[in-house]
Formats: C-alpha cells, structure tokens, sequence
C-alpha cells in the first residue's frame, strides 16, 4: 500500500542492487557446499537476481547466495550454520507472491526450497496429506486424482503450497472451503537456529488402518496399509499451526504442511451474470450469501476489467459489472441452487443465465478469470501493475466498493477491480507508468485512501497476499502499539537476532 515507500526503495538498497557483490564471512559459501554439495549453491549474479524479486514490483534485492537443500536435514544444518555466522536467511518457494517477500533486502542466504518436492502421508480416511515446500496446488491435485478427494484453495498461480501458508493464501473457492488458515492441520518448521518444530506434535495420534475398506484405501494410498494422522480438533496449548500460517517467511522455514483435504463435488455449474452498475453485483453477492445459497465461488469484475478480460480471452462478455459464479453439490440439490441464484440475479437487474456443467467450459471460464492481471496490464503496454488487497466485512462490502469505484473514476487512475466477493476480499489492479512522478502520487494516495477505507470499515489492509514489503505503515493502523508490539515480542523470541527474512512484516 505504502506505494511511495516501494518506489523509493530502490534508491534506499542501492548497496543491494542486483550488481551488488557478496559479503558473507570468510569460507562460508564452501561451508555451504559442504552441507548440500556444489551444484546445489550458487553466487552467480543471473541466479542471484532471479531469486531477488517475486511477481511484485518491488525493486531486485538478491541475496548474496543461493542454495538449494533436499532435506530438512540439510535445512536444519544451513539454517544453524547461518546462525551462528548471524547471516540473513530467506525462503524461497516458486516466486509467485505479490508483496516483495523474498527480496533479500539485507542479502544473505536464499534457501530455494523448490528440490523438497515429496507428497507423504496421504489419509483418505482421515481427508489429510502432508507435503514439502516444492509441491504446488496443481501438483498436489493431479498426485490425487482418482482418490474422490481434493485440495480447493486457488490463488490463482501455480503456487508452492507451504508459501501459501506462509503468505496466509486465499483465491476464488475460499468462500465455500475457506483461506489455506483452517486448511493447515500442522507444520514442520526449521527454526533460525536450526531446531525442528512439529507445531501440532510430532506423528500426533498415529492410528492403524484396518482390514476391509480401511485396506482399501490403505492400497489406494500408494499400497500403505498405516499412516499418521492428525485429530480433528485439539484444545492443547497456544495454536501454533496459526502462528506460522502468514507468518512470511519470518519465524521459520516451512519445510512440510499438512493440510486438509476436500471430497470433490459430485456436480459442478458455473455461470456468468451482468449487471447495470457495480453496486446492483455487490449487492446481489451479499444476497446470494444471506440466502444460504452454497456457493462454491462468487468472482466480481467491474465493467473495466470485465472488458479486458473478455477482449484478452476472446469470451465476448458485455462491458458491464460482472459476476462468475460456480455452485457444487449434488445433481439435486444443485438445480435448487441454480434456481434460487438466478431469482436472485434477476431481483438485482441481472441478465438471464446459461449454466456450465461441462469440464471443459468451465475451465475454459476460470482460465479467463485466473488470466485478470495480464489482461489488466494489457490495457496499458509497456506499464507496471500494483494489485490492492483490501478485504471489509460482507456488510460494509456495497458501499466500500462504489466508494472505491467512484474514487477511480475522480482519481483518473487505470484500475480495473476484480475480487473475491464472497468473502469481502477485492483487488484494484492498478495500472500506470512508474517514471511519471505525478501519476505514481496519484497511484500511492489512492492505495493509502483505500487502505484507511478498509479499515474505517472493520476490514484489513491485506486479506491474501500478506504484508511483505509495502504495508507494513498500514498494519501498524490495523493492528495499533500494543497488537505490533505483540508480534515484534514473538519475533524476538523465535528470531533474536533478526535473521528470518528481515524487513518484512515489521
């Protein structure tokens, strides 16, 4: 949000711009070497660089090397040598996030967690499986296919799964199956000393698979007939599975999560509606959840965006506010779905709708939602995107969102709005000419007018792409001395010396 500050940032990191050159303690790369081997370390200057920025338009800060562990093993044994050596220490997933988070502001080690790739202990009793860091959401979902069972939360990219719980990741089903939060059961975190952390228990409560459909599912689950698996609900101390879960990469490195898995819906539909103005699509969102109508997905796109994205795609959609909706249940239940939304649709001056049902279409539809940022940058070639994150309480939603819309249109700003309606959360796709000094004003008062409107709201400055780099003014308002103080006291108590991804959050 603070979009002055990441403009000047780059002047502020000149000394780790991406020619800057190492400055690690003598023989400490060849200590490196030593734990994971040579090929997996790098200090090459292109290598450093890739992994100095993520899809955000924060400046490149790369670290001063690379390395690539295989192991938790090995990630406890570099963590603790950088310890001792007091050497920043930053994760790295697939690069995919928004906020900055693995620009190595103060240099230091990137640990590339991409080679821990291994899916274990998949329960289909118990809906769970457990995964490192180099296992994406679409991996993740083809290692299941065939078991009836998949993981819902879509932030759109092909994105590293313990980064989405490292970032707090939501997308477009999580008004039906919720944000990666509920959707993590327990993490296995290498602290910055190196010690290993099971924030649920280590193996906690094992049970054995028994004989008949118990070995059924045990054959299905790669031929293993035992597997751990964690209870439902647990009352056992702090919750400390929460505590990492958007902790950014700034308590611990995630090194495997075990998350909650879904029984896929018997059918699908997804359809698309118009409307006449943004606020007759807000208001039919807040209708359509009031009516307790199971939707699975409910996208919103203004007239701007529905435009673009039509003419990026090749869909043909009218230029007018939109929504996307998908419904999932049973063949029965979801005619009862589809009629009551349409009542709804038509109460609110929506157009009539034609329901999807085939796979093919339906991805066909999502793809065009999923492709929103680039068709926004279309619209302007050759121009940055700076993409909001504010997400408001689903009472206040209408009117923050024709504030926000009216605020555009006065501001003479290219921002074209799409969001997670369902769930109050929306992005302005902000697009502009980062060497016009006068429109980057214009882009950073907007950002700090929409922030402080979310909060005035009851809302949050960030509801999926974490804090990172730019909002960290802004947490400071959402969460006020004491509640920052809360977190800076947790900080120091896991990372005392500030080496877990410094510069972020705080």
């Amino acid at each position: 949000m603070a979009l002055r500050r990441v403009l000047a940032l780059a002047a502020a990191l000149g000394r780790r711009s991406c020619c800057s050159k190492p400055s690690l303690p003598p023989d400490f790369v060849e200590a490196l070497r030593a734990v994971v081997g040579a090929p997996n370390v790098s200090t090459a200057t292109a290598v450093r660089e890739q992994h100095g920025h993520d899809e955000s338009m924060h400046p490149c800060a790369p670290p001063d090397v690379v390395v690539w562990p295989q192991a938790v093993e090995q990630v406890q044994e570099l963590a603790a040598l950088c310890h001792r050596s007091r050497v920043p220490m930053v994760p790295f997933g697939t690069g995919t996030g928004l906020e900055g988070g693995v620009n190595a502001v103060q240099g230091g080690v990137c640990f590339d967690l991409s080679r821990m790739d291994a899916i274990a202990e998949l329960s289909l009793e118990d809906f769970s499986v457990a995964v490192e860091p180099g296992v994406t959401r679409k991996a993740l979902n083809k290692h299941l296919r065939g078991t009836g069972l998949w993981f819902p939360v879509d932030p759109g990219a092909d994105a590293s799964l313990c980064g989405m719980a490292a970032t707090g990741a939501s997308g477009t089903n999580a008004v039906r199956y919720g944000a990666m939060r509920p959707n993590v059961l327990n993490l296995r975190v290498v602290l910055p000393d190196g010690r290993l952390l099971h924030t649920a228990g280590p193996g906690r409560h094992p049970r054995w698979a028994l004989g008949g459909w118990g070995a059924v599912l045990g054959a299905l689950c790669q031929g293993s007939a035992r597997s751990p698996a964690l209870c439902r609900k647990r009352a056992a101390g702090y919750d400390l599975t929460s505590l990492f879960v958007g902790s950014e990469g700034t308590l611990g490195f995630l090194t495997q999560a075990t998350l909650r898995l879904h029984p896929l819906p018997e059918a699908s539909a997804v359809t698309i509606a118009s409307f006449p103005s943004v606020g007759a699509a807000v208001a039919c969102t807040v209708q359509v959840l009031q009516a307790a109508v199971p939707v699975a997905r409910i996208e919103f796109l203004d007239e701007v965006m529905a435009d673009a994205c039509s003419r990026f795609s090749e869909m043909g959609l009218p230029v007018a506010a939109t929504l996307l909706l998908e419904l999932h249940g049973s063949r029965h239940s979801l005619a009862e779905q589809q009629q009551q939304t349409e009542e709804i649709v038509q109460q609110n001056g929506g157009s009539s709708l034609a329901w999807a049902e085939g796979q093919e279409e339906r991805e066909r539809l999502w793809s065009m939602r999923h492709n929103a940022w680039y068709a926004a940058l279309a619209l302007r070639p050759g121009c940055q995107g700076y993409s909001t994150d504010v997400c408001v309480p689903i009472s206040r939603l209408p009117d923050v969102v024709v504030e926000t819309k009216q605020d555009l249109q006065a501001s003479n700003i290219t921002g074209p709005m799409v969001g997670h309606v369902g769930d109050g959360n929306f992005h302005c796709i902000l697009v502009f000419n980062s060497q016009d000094p006068e429109e980057a004003q214009r882009i950073h008062a907007f950002t700090e007018r929409l922030g402080r409107r979310a909060l005035a709201a009851g809302g949050t400055c960030t509801g999926e792409h974490g804090v990172g780099l730019g909002k960290r003014a802004l947490l400071q308002e959402e969460l006020g001395p004491e509640g920052l103080d809360t977190l800076r006291s947790i900080k120091a108590a896991l990372d005392p010396h500030n080496l877990m991804n410094p510069g972020k959050v705080l």
